[in-house]
Parts: structure tokens; C-alpha cells; sequence
């Protein structure tokens, strides 16, 4: 059992936090009935890697990073898989002298004797080994069990062969692989004669393997049926959830049936549990972002709205700020289609059009219940926007998704809707855009210089952001960690634009998005692309990954003056 006080005496003597950090995480922990731990974590006091050098610390061994120093395929089956889950183990090194092996309870009883019959099995003429023991967090030990785990297609084979429950055990393997490998989606396609698996990694999808057609109807009824969707239905789109009991704890899963030429496709999303512990910071902003929209969160009404394409990262972005605003005395209330992730201390209200509980109808009823901070998940058509904005005008700060290529586009697009100019020039507060780009693998990254012609050569108007002849930037080789790909998680770009009062008058005259964008420019907002590259020149992640998601502000908005 972890001593949660010892762990604040570490991280308040090593000062990785201060007395007054320690007492509002103290105090957060009473009131939403949880570990002043998760305070420190969202507030971005701490990192995950500082936790567990405090957690290694408070049970006197080393602490063994998992994430920078990933151990290789065949170091991980050295132990027996069975023995690594029972004890929780990972080994971490190995010299001719000492093995140093990571669990993430290193006082459980019978662990030194289980290393000794691994690693010193009674044999006079070998040298003994120290076994030591380090400490690992929980989640970095289970991402790297993966190496245990067979290919789907053997897992398919051998499952259909027993010819007992094939349908539950064939989902079974494809979510615990898609929850290993960290996939967003997980998506079903059926072909003529098969159906092809694959996982949505960090933006980018792979196979992950096939399926033979035969089995696919009685795997498509049992998702269906646990998704409360109707398994008579072939011919029209279901969407549904469904929870996913495992051992590591229950995962959501949001559910998506369409009708294809070949059978019923079927999309996954994953709503992983790891994204509520992200801060602001985490997520990409920078400081000066952060201040901004901090600020404009504590205001006592008015609207903040994040824009972007379908799985840009909107809620996430939003749900990072209301866990920030979210205290004992603030009321606040969402509604959402479907809830993505629930917290403690937010009422949360699901879309239910079969009841006629719509965006519209259910704000109205939100504003009764005397909110101050309105989540609304997505601003979808007239009547939403209109009530989202008397709701800003009434005292409510009202947060919400919309959907616009950018920041500036947002504007004109919710007077096309036919909101009043007036109306959304007192409300708006701030519009921010966003999209994602992936990461460079940190245990892989290195420098890699490149000439004035070869960054040319990616894009002819990439020259003005670098001039010189040539410049140093990174990418990831490749590596255990980052499955060869050289990348690793993601992480958001951002467009903000702050609405000033010259901005308010230029809302009033009904103006183009090229006229926004001007005032923006002028007023200090970066576009998507330029915060990218800043992201890029700190070796964050690369122009490829920029330019697959944004264009320079030259060929958008406009230009740049």
C-alpha cells in the first residue's frame, strides 16, 4: 500500500512542491473524495516521471524509467509471463553481475525468491547474480506485457480451432491489444472474404489482423447487443456504448455501425481514462496560451469556443479546463453526445434524442438548474447556438465544440447560423483551433540536419520560416518504445484568437474571415501552422507531421499580413 503522506514529505523536501501546493491538493483530495496525488498530477505540479521517483523513494529502492529506458522484446521474455504478471515485473537490466528488475510493489512477499529462480537456479559452476528490485509505475509495467502477447491472427486460429466461445474471445484479444498499443479506434472491415482489423495508433491506422468472413456475423451481434443496438438492423447507421470489463479496470467504449457493400462496418473509440489526468500543459498549450484561456475561464459568464475536424482533441481540450475550474463552490453542469469521461463533482448529462433530449432542449433545461459553468458538447445548428448564446448573456460561462477549419472561420459560420452580431460580440470571449500531430519518440529522438534545398524540397514556402542554409531539427530512428515508428503519443497545435474590444466592433459589421484574421494577426494570434513549427524547431515533432496537418498561413486565411 503506497503511504500517500510519505509521498507529499518527499515531493515537499526534495521541493518539487510548496507547503501551500500540498494543503489546496489536501484540501481538493477531501472535497471530491480522492488522492491529493490527482491534484498535482492535473495541475501540472508534477510529472508522472517525479511521481515515481517519490514513490521509488518512500519504499527505499531505485526508480526505474520504463518510458526512456524501454526494455528490448527479448529482455522481457527472459521472465516467464506467468511470473511477470503474478508479481507485476518487468526486468529493466541485466549485466554478468547484477539484474535490476521493476515491479510496482516491491515489498510483495515471495518476489526475491521468484528472481532467484530465475535468475540464480542452483548451479555451482555460474556466477550469482545481485537481483535488484527498482520501482515502476503501474501502467508503464502493463504497456510492455505486450511482448507476451501472441499474434492476433495465431489468438484467431486458436480460438476458432477450440470452437467454443470464438465471438467474445476474438473481441476480447482485439480490445486488449487495441488498449495496449494505445489505439484511439479500433475499426471492423468487412471485405469479400474477410474482415480486416485495424487500430487507429497516435493518429495513423495499421492492420492489426483478419478475420474469416464466417465468423464475423456472431462477433457483429454480440458487439450490437452489448451496445443496445439492434441486432435485426442491417440496412441503416447504429450508434450505441458499451463498457469493457478487464482486470486493469473497466474501459467505455463508444460504437459506431454502418452498412457497406460488403457487410456492416464497425468503429471503436476508445475513451481512455489516462486523458483526464492531462493538463493544459500537457495537451500543448504554452504559457502565455494558458494565462489567456485561464483567464477567460474565470470569468462569470461569456463563451469559450474550441474548434477542429471530428477527433482533433475538442473535448479533451475542454475537459482539461473544466477539471481546473472545477470546485466545491462552482455548479457545473454538461451535456454531451455521448459522455466521453466522467468527473467527479460535474453533473453530466447524455443526448438522448429518443426522449427528445437534443443539445437545445436539454440547455434549456441546464439554465434552470442554476449552472454557473455550461459544458455544451457540440454546437450543431441554429437553435443550439442561439440558446448557447443567451445562455453566455445570462450569466453562465458556456464552453463548447464547434465545428471550423479555424479560429476565424468560427466566427462568421455562427452569424451564418443566424446568430445577432451584438449578441456574439458580448458573449464570445475566446476561440481556439486545434489538430494533432504526433509525437517524436523522446527514447529515439536525435538531430538531424537538413539544408535550405532539402526543406524546399517539403514545401516551397517552408523557406521564410528558416532562413539561413542549414538548420538542426529531430526525428525518432525507431525504437522498442515507439514500435519501430519513431513517434509517440500526440499533441496539440493551436490557433487562439482573443476577442478584444476592436474585435467586438469587427463582429458587429458582419466581417469575412480574412478581415478577422487581419485584426487577429495584428494583435499577436499565431496561426496553426506557426505554433506547429515552434513545436517543431523543440524537437516536439516534425515538419512531416506538420504539414500533415496544417498549410502555412500564407496559402490560408488570407495571408499573413
Amino acid at each position: 500500500m503506497i503511504d500517500t503522506g510519505k509521498i507529499e514529505s518527499i515531493l515537499l523536501r526534495e521541493n518539487y512542491v510548496t507547503s501551500d501546493e500540498i494543503k489546496k491538493a489536501e484540501e481538493f483530495g477531501k472535497s471530491r473524495n480522492t488522492s491529493p496525488i490527482e491534484y498535482l498530477l492535473t495541475e501540472g505540479l508534477i510529472t508522472k516521471d517525479l511521481l515515481g521517483q517519490a514513490i521509488a523513494e518512500s519504499f527505499g529502492v531505485p526508480y526505474a524509467d520504463l518510458n526512456s529506458n524501454a526494455p528490448s522484446k527479448e529482455q522481457v521474455l527472459k521472465i516467464p509471463e506467468e511470473t511477470a504478471k503474478k508479481f507485476h515485473i518487468v526486468l529493466f537490466k541485466e549485466s554478468e553481475l547484477e539484474v535490476v528488475v521493476a515491479t510496482d510493489d516491491p515489498e510483495q512477499e515471495g518476489l526475491k525468491e521468484a528472481l532467484d529462480n530465475i535468475f540464480n537456479p542452483f548451479n555451482v559452476f555460474e556466477k550469482v547474480k545481485r537481483t535488484t528490485v527498482a520501482y515502476s509505475l503501474p501502467e508503464d509495467i502493463e504497456s510492455v506485457f505486450i511482448y507476451y502477447r501472441k499474434p492476433l491472427e495465431t489468438r484467431f486460429t486458436k480460438i476458432i480451432e477450440a470452437k467454443k466461445r470464438v465471438a467474445p474471445e476474438i473481441i476480447e484479444e482485439i480490445l486488449e491489444d487495441a488498449i495496449a498499443f494505445r489505439a484511439s479506434d479500433v475499426h471492423f472491415e468487412p471485405q469479400e472474404k474477410e474482415v480486416l482489423i485495424r487500430f487507429r495508433i497516435d493518429g495513423v491506422l495499421h492492420e492489426a489482423g483478419r478475420i474469416p468472413k464466417e465468423h464475423y456475423e456472431n462477433i457483429l451481434n454480440r458487439i450490437k447487443v452489448q451496445s443496445h443496438l439492434r441486432i435485426d438492423e442491417h440496412l441503416s447507421a447504429q450508434d450505441g456504448a458499451m463498457r469493457y470489463e478487464r482486470s486493469g479496470g473497466a474501459v467505455d467504449l463508444r460504437v459506431s455501425v454502418v452498412p457497406t457493400l460488403d457487410g456492416e462496418k464497425v468503429a471503436i473509440r476508445i475513451l481512455a481514462q489516462y486523458i483526464q489526468s492531462f493538463s493544459l500543459g500537457d495537451l500543448g498549450f504554452s504559457h502565455s496560451d494558458q494565462e489567456g484561456i485561464l483567464e477567460a475561464g474565470k470569468l462569470p459568464f461569456g463563451m469559450i469556443l474550441v474548434t477542429g475536424p471530428t477527433g482533433s482533441g475538442k473535448t479533451t481540450t475542454l475537459y482539461a479546463l473544466i477539471k481546473i475550474l472545477n470546485r466545491p463552490e462552482v455548479n457545473i453542469t454538461t451535456i454531451e453526445d455521448p459522455v466521453e469521461y466522467k468527473i467527479v463533482g460535474v453533473n453530466q448529462i447524455r443526448v438522448n434524442p429518443a426522449t427528445n433530449l437534443t443539445f437545445a432542449e436539454g440547455l434549456r433545461s441546464i439554465v434552470r438548474q442554476d449552472p454557473n459553468i455550461i459544458l455544451v458538447g457540440e454546437v450543431r445548428d441554429r437553435e443550439t447556438a442561439e440558446i448557447s448564446v443567451n445562455a453566455a448573456l445570462t450569466g453562465h460561462l458556456l464552453l463548447s465544440t464547434f465545428h471550423a477549419n479555424d479560429a476565424a472561420t468560427a466566427i462568421p459560420r455562427l452569424l451564418d447560423m443566424g446568430v445577432e452580431p451584438f449578441l456574439l460580440a458580448s458573449t464570445l470571449e475566446v476561440v481556439i483551433a486545434q489538430r494533432l500531430t504526433r509525437r517524436i519518440c523522446v527514447a529515439c529522438r536525435k538531430s538531424v540536419s537538413m539544408s535550405s534545398e532539402e526543406l524546399l524540397h517539403l514545401h516551397p514556402a517552408i523557406s521564410r520560416y528558416f532562413p539561413g542554409k542549414s538548420f538542426n531539427l529531430y526525428k525518432g530512428k525507431g525504437c522498442n518504445t515507439c514500435g519501430k515508428t519513431g513517434y509517440k503519443g500526440r499533441i496539440a497545435i493551436f490557433e487562439i484568437i482573443r476577442i478584444t474590444p476592436e474585435m467586438e466592433d469587427l463582429i458587429l459589421k458582419n466581417p469575412p474571415t480574412s478581415e478577422i484574421w487581419k485584426l487577429a494577426r495584428r494583435q499577436g494570434s499565431r496561426s496553426l501552422f506557426e505554433d506547429g513549427l515552434e513545436k517543431v524547431k523543440a524537437g516536439i515533432t516534425t515538419l512531416e507531421e506538420l504539414f500533415r496537418v496544417a498549410n502555412p498561413p500564407e496559402m490560408t486565411l488570407g495571408g499573413l499580413e
